[in-house]
Parts: C-alpha cells; sequence; structure tokens
C-alpha cells in the first residue's frame, strides 16, 4: 500500500535514546512480575522454545515447529553449523553443499542462527559474497540460508492465542518500508540522503553502505533502496496495518500457529506480493517468527502518538505474562533468571560479532 503521512515522517519518540523510551516498559514489566510472582515468567509463554523466544532462541528452532502441511507458507532455508577450526574454504563447501542439497540458489539471505533487530542479515548474489560473509561470521556457531524472496511488501503480524483456546487472533499488523530515496535527476546519492528526513538520521551507516556510489545521479523517479533489512535501527519506515487484518487472514495464521507445538505468543515477519492478496491469506512466505521478545511494530507508526504506543506495550505485556501465568499453572517452568541472563549475555556478545547487515 501506497504511504501517506500527515504528520512528520520520523515518530517524535524515535528521537528518544532507547533506554529512556523503554523505561516505563521496564517499570510495567517489573509491575507484572510482582503481581504474578516470577520475574522470567513470559519465558514459559512457548514451552518448546527456548526461553519462549524470549532471549537466546535459534530461528532455525522457530521455523522448523511449523508443520510439514503449513512449510509452504514459510520461505525456504536450511541451517549450516560452521564448527570451530574449519577454514574458510571448509566453510564455502560445507555452505553450497547445504544450498544444493536444499535447492536453494542466488541470491540468499544469510543471517544469524541467533540474533536480532537484523544484525549480521546480508543479501548475497554469488558464491564469492557468501565466502566473504562466512569468512567474516563468528566459528562455532549457526548460519541460516534463505531463499531471498524478492516481493517489495513487508509486515510483522503478531499473534496470540490464550492456552486451551481453540482459535487464536491477530493482535498487531505493522506494515514495514525499506529505508530509501527517490531520484530527482539533478542531486547526487549522498545529497538525496542528506536531504531525506528518515534516511538522514542514518546517513553514517549509509555512506558507508554506498561509499563507491554516493557521487551517482540517480534517474528522477528511480528508487535507490537503502538496506535489504527493513528495521528501525536502519531507517525503516512502520505503519499501522491494522485496516488490513481479515477472517481470512487471522485464519490462516492460526492453522499456521496451531501447526506449531504450544505457540501462543509472537510474532509473523513475512513478505508478501500485493495487500490485496495478503488479506485473502495468500501469496506470503514467513522469513521468521519470533516469541516472548518480539514487539508489536505497528507502534512505531509516526501517526500515532506516544500515548497510543505506551497503551500498546502495556498492553502486550499483560498478555503476555497472563498466558505464561496460564502455562505456568498446568506445569510449565519458567526459566530462572539466572538461565535468562545467560542466555541474554550470550546473544548480545553475538550481536557484537557478526558481519554487518546489507
Amino acid at each position: 500500500p501506497e504511504v501517506h503521512l500527515a504528520r512528520a515522517p520520523v515518530a517524535p519518540r524515535e528521537y528518544i535514546p532507547w533506554l529512556w523510551i523503554y523505561a516505563p516498559v521496564v517499570l510495567k514489566w517489573f509491575a507484572l512480575a510482582l503481581r504474578h510472582g516470577s520475574l522470567t515468567l513470559p519465558t514459559a509463554a512457548n514451552p518448546p522454545i527456548v526461553s519462549g523466544g524470549f532471549r537466546g532462541e535459534t530461528k532455525s528452532s522457530c521455523l522448523s515447529q511449523v508443520g510439514r502441511e503449513h512449510q509452504r507458507w514459510v520461505a525456504r532455508w536450511t541451517a549450516v553449523q560452521l564448527h570451530g577450526g574449519l577454514s574458510s574454504s571448509a566453510r564455502l563447501r560445507v555452505a553450497e553443499q547445504r544450498i544444493k542439497a536444499s535447492n536453494l540458489a542466488y541470491p540468499l539471505i544469510v543471517k544469524p542462527d541467533i540474533g536480532a533487530c537484523g544484525y549480521g542479515v546480508r543479501l548475497v548474489r554469488n558464491t564469492s559474497e557468501l565466502s566473504v560473509y562466512l569468512t567474516r561470521f563468528p566459528p562455532a556457531q549457526t548460519v541460516i540460508l534463505q531463499e531471498y524472496v524478492p516481493w517489495h511488501g513487508e509486515a510483522g503480524i503478531f499473534y496470540v492465542r490464550d492456552p486451551g483456546m481453540k482459535k487464536g487472533r491477530i493482535y498487531s499488523f505493522g506494515l514495514r518500508y525499506y529505508p530509501h530515496v527517490v531520484g530527482d535527476g539533478r542531486s547526487t546519492l549522498r545529497q538525496l540522503i542528506k536531504a531525506d528526513r528518515r534516511a538522514s538520521r542514518r546517513a553514517r551507516l549509509h555512506f558507508e553502505t554506498f561509499a563507491a556510489r554516493l557521487n551517482e545521479v540517480p534517474a528522477k523517479g528511480s528508487i535507490v533502496r537503502l538496506a535489504t533489512i527493513a528495521s528501525l535501527r536502519v531507517g525503516a519506515l512502520y505503519r499501522d496495518g491494522s485496516a488490513h487484518i481479515t477472517s481470512a487472514l487471522t485464519e490462516r495464521l492460526d492453522q499456521i500457529a496451531k501447526s506449531m507445538p504450544e505457540f501462543h505468543y509472537g510474532r509473523f515477519d513475512l513478505r508478501f506480493r500485493t495487500i490485496d492478496a495478503l488479506m485473502q491469506g495468500k501469496d506470503f512466505l514467513i522469513v521468521e517468527i519470533n516469541g516472548a521478545g518480539a514487539e508489536a511494530i505497528h507502534i512505531w507508526d509516526p501517526e500515532l502518538t506516544i500515548k497510543d504506543a505506551y497503551r500498546t506495550w502495556f498492553e502486550q505485556h499483560e498478555i503476555l505474562f497472563a498466558i505464561a501465568a496460564s502455562n505456568r499453572a498446568r506445569g510449565i517452568t519458567p526459566l530462572s533468571l539466572r538461565e535468562l541472563i545467560v542466555l541474554q549475555w550470550r546473544e548480545s556478545r553475538l550481536l557484537r560479532r557478526y558481519p554487518p547487515s546489507n
């Protein structure tokens, strides 16, 4: 769908440091923990997933839990474990064997099995680019190789289902728009980035990515996409897509979620061909599934107020704690605080070591 913004293209809250903007959310978490008697209760939300998908889970474990009959809605992928001590040539050889065995082909999306916020996600177009990526990837870790879905539509759809209930629902529908600039036939790419309200906020990052092209003059009307990923971290725009929620889409995602064992709370990140087809529950492919640590991304729509955002954040965590409490009541044990801290430390350490995204 086209973007029409009545307000500024950047939400005022995007200018606030993340530690400050999330402070009330942290306080809400502690209040809910006090009410339910457990700081780590949300790790019981999705029992088969490590920490319920709050921290340290693998992308492969989430994708592989989709039932066989519904795997057609998941972008094809394979996982490659890069054992410690493997040479660069050996890493590439193992990866290409997996590509062939999985009937994948370039271009591919490569990304860490444990990750967040698009860190380490890259589009690789050939063997040479894959080799460079694998050489820079941390040893003894697993990398995901996934088919590149060329459709421009991307959404993060948040799903919830109370334990014991037959049907779930779509709690949030957020549309993602990749950071980009539009050529005017006169300005260089550097000038276009500086002049764009959103792109200029991540100018340093885009200048590094397009260092060899900054003096090019894009043709009038041409769109220059500035990143592979549609993340706030690289300047993507998020919009509230709740108007596009339909019974057909809800039913489709409910079937997929229920094909997974004990999946009650999380976000499906997917690419779609057209918004009309998506509303009919057709022509989309899931690229990631996130659990208890996921966020309802529509809250970053510049058209929504910060009051709207906090209302959703607080409600989202109330739902999370309630689902986890129901699971605890039937015997699911949350992680200990020590276990959760270990997972958090490991994930944070890995994020700093991944190759840069593009």
